[in-house]
């Protein structure tokens, strides 16, 4: 594919720790998205907005080159952030797994700025139940509990 081209692809993406169990500790949280972002940025013509969370979840707000296919890539950052964080361990433990699923929603540009503070909030959302249904969503008939 040539790579002379102009794109404004953004995506909004989610998924969930196994079980949605509070994974995403105080101490794992951070090297799971040191990790994600190292994955994001090795990938040619991709740039993370924004990663954040709560102990179940994680959102990323992303663009993305059209030469990207959207289901492989996010396998590869959940499959390769999981084994990151496990070999990161002294034990080499599962300290870290992803659900099955995940949600992805495509933005304009100009909703940027929007997304990224909808990440940035997230513990605020979930304490106040004001978080958007279409932007927390893993499956067409989301099962979580």
């Amino acid at each position: 594919m040539s790579r002379n081209y102009y794109c404004e692809i953004n995506f909004h993406i989610i998924w969930h720790t196994k079980n949605s169990s509070p994974l995403l500790t105080p101490t794992v949280e951070p090297v799971v998205y040191r990790a994600l972002r190292k994955r994001i940025v090795d990938t040619p013509g991709a740039f993370v907005h924004q990663i954040g969370g709560i102990e179940t979840h994680v959102h990323i707000a992303v663009s993305v080159p059209p030469t990207l296919t959207p289901s492989e890539w996010i396998g590869q950052l959940k499959g390769g952030t999981s084994h990151d964080v496990n070999q990161q361990t002294s034990t080499h433990d599962k300290v870290l797994q992803w659900q099955a699923g995940y949600g992805i929603v495509g933005f304009g540009t100009k909703d940027l700025p929007w997304v990224i503070a909808y990440i940035n909030n997230q513990r605020e959302h979930h304490t106040k139940n004001t978080a958007i249904d279409r932007l927390e969503q893993i499956t067409q008939f989301d099962d979580r509990s």
